[in-house]
């Protein structure tokens, strides 16, 4: 069985560890777990293929930036002849406070434009989202700044814990579908 797993993020050092880049900074720990690496010259984004059990999992963060992370999802999702069911696309979230991870099988785009083109692009919001929780401690007309700054010292320090925790559930997701795994981690 083959997996799509779409960590959201904008290219470019100057938005290295910035909350929106948390989809990058998920998929980078997961390989920085394993023996394989992201291959940088692949269309639309970085791609790197794992191995789990039975599963191939084919990462992706995607060269398009966010407002246009469609693109790259559907051309990988063609590519792989990989169905929308076996599509994860690891996102921050505003609505939820730092650290909370949630797993949804579908859903809105919330606001989230690499959300909202994904659906507009490929038709659907049938497909598997896990939402990271950034937190919202913005002034009113702040959002854009605030996503696009680092994590606080505080958040930077239980940032390890957090990522561990959406890397097993990035496994588990493969491994034993989505309702179990919403049922294992949804409340951690």
């Amino acid at each position: 069985m083959k997996y799509l797993i779409v960590g959201l993020g904008n290219i470019g050092s100057e938005y290295e560890n910035t909350r929106h880049n948390i989809g990058f900074m998920i998929l980078d720990a997961l390989v920085g777990a394993s023996n394989v690496v992201f291959d940088v010259n692949k269309r639309y984004g970085a791609i790197a293929e794992m191995k789990l059990k039975n599963r191939h999992l084919v990462l992706l963060k995607p060269s398009t930036y966010m407002n246009l992370s469609g693109n790259a999802v559907r051309y990988h999702l063609q590519k792989e002849k990989i169905e929308t069911s076996n599509l994860l696309v690891v996102v921050d979230d505003l609505a939820l406070p730092f650290g909370a991870i949630r797993l949804k099988p579908k859903g809105s785009d919330a606001g989230h434009n690499g959300l909202k083109h994904i659906q507009e692009t490929l038709g659907t919001t049938q497909y598997s989202r896990l939402r990271f929780g950034i937190g919202n401690d913005f002034p009113p007309g702040e959002q854009i700044n605030f996503v696009l700054n680092p994590f606080t010292e505080d958040e930077q320090q239980r940032l390890p814990e957090r990522i561990a925790i959406a890397c097993e559930m990035i496994k588990s997701f493969c491994l034993a579908g989505v309702e179990t795994t919403m049922n294992l981690f949804n409340n951690k």
